[in-house]
């Protein structure tokens, strides 16, 4: 089967290009510059460039159509949220040629956008962060009761179309009114609305999922031990861990409710403060810490092209706890953040661990059931090339 196989750059392609392509795939893989970290890989078998989705986003989806139909594609699995977006968007399109294991646009956006989340949340009497929602630039804040500072300002997508093109946003800490009222004088207007949320303290739960038609075929979960930036983001080290029933429960409502297809991580923070789970966002696509799934026993990029068979699947249960994914220049950024950044400037919670420990931690090369998410003995050249991308960028 021949799968097309964007943002070749980024981890989740790696990990989506060495599942499929062991299994036998002829995997074709794209991304906005040559080489990139999927294309390094041996199990890539063919490469293309396209222009930045976030910056041409017809073009963009003009040259993924082209390469479908002209080099016979099976199946396209769009890997970050612009790249899904923008398939989604164009799907019938893409279909006359391929086939596309993702919901539709509507449920997608729905999804993506964080205040209709929280909304959908509520409806279903799950848990979310206390907070409230500035529908538009200068409205009148009405502070909710047990609202306290610090607060987490949240735009209500993570990135934003505007005429053709993509821009980030970016989650903020404001530790006072004052700075408040600066961060939400910076905001664009396309950023709203805008959620502000009482900061949840806590370790953060995710459950990754694929569906079928509907139907739950796999689940999977893992504990952050590091990410990057310290305070909280993408995770450098992580373990696989049992999925949390009361984390399954609420995720499956909340994608049974949306009519799910394919895969998505639903994301939770367990609060110290009372130890209720509580709402974070949900991703509708693949998730950074990908490769740690599948050295554990849940190969989700099979199981999504598995997905699109006409027989049922029998749902995945069981897998590997323990295992642990560590992302070595991920790891190495965030002990930099933690040694030449300010704890203010970090916004490290409470009980972070100090300077020395983080040394003492980082140094801990090879420990059991560890593997290394980009560099792989059996697949060596996309661990050179990130490190040789890192000290470029460093330079």
């Amino acid at each position: 089967m021949k799968i097309l196989v964007t943002d070749g750059e980024t981890r989740p392609a790696l990990a989506i290009t060495r599942s499929l392509g062991s299994k036998g795939h002829w995997v074709i893989v794209g991304a906005k510059t040559q080489p990139s970290l999927a294309q390094a890989s041996r199990y890539c078998h063919e490469s293309f460039t396209y222009p930045d989705p976030a910056r041409d986003s017809a073009g963009f989806v003009e040259t993924l159509l082209r390469t479908v139909r002209e080099r016979g594609i099976d199946v396209v699995l769009p890997v970050t949220e612009v790249t899904t977006a923008l398939v989604v968007q164009r799907r019938a399109e893409v279909e006359r040629h391929s086939r596309v294991p993702l919901p539709a646009a509507a449920t997608f956006n729905r999804a993506a956008n964080k205040v209709e989340v929280l909304a959908l949340a509520e409806k279903l009497s799950i848990p979310i962060p206390t907070g409230v929602v500035l529908a538009r630039p200068g409205e009148r804040l009405r502070w909710p009761d047990g609202l306290r500072f610090p607060v987490v300002v949240k735009p209500h997508r993570s990135r934003i179309a505007i005429n053709g093109r993509w821009r980030s946003t970016s989650v903020t800490y404001a530790e006072n009114e004052r700075e408040l009222e600066a961060i939400l004088a910076a905001k664009d207007p396309s950023e709203y609305p805008i959620l502000l949320q009482q900061r949840v303290v806590g370790p953060g739960v995710g459950v990754f999922m694929c569906y079928q038609r509907g139907n739950l075929v796999a689940q999977f979960s893992h504990r952050r031990l590091r990410e990057k930036p310290p305070s909280g983001g993408v995770s450098v080290l992580c373990e696989s861990a049992p999925v949390s029933p009361q984390a399954r429960r609420y995720a499956q409502m909340l994608l049974d409710e949306l009519g799910w297809e394919g895969v998505a991580m639903v994301e939770f923070k367990q609060d110290e403060a009372d130890q209720t789970l509580k709402l974070m966002e949900i991703n509708g696509r693949f998730w950074g810490s990908l490769q740690l799934a599948i050295d554990a026993g849940v190969d989700f990029p099979d199981l999504l092209v598995q997905t699109l068979s006409d027989a049922p699947m029998k749902p995945i249960d069981t897998y590997r706890v323990g295992v642990r994914s560590r992302w070595f220049m991920g790891d190495l950024d965030a002990l930099l953040m933690r040694l030449f950044k300010h704890d203010n400037e970090l916004h490290l919670p409470p009980g972070h661990a100090g300077k020395l420990t983080s040394i003492f931690r980082f140094m801990k090369l090879w420990e059991k059931d560890t593997y290394h998410e980009v560099f792989r003995l059996s697949d060596p050249n996309p661990g050179f090339h990130e490190v040789k991308r890192w000290f470029a960028h460093h330079d």
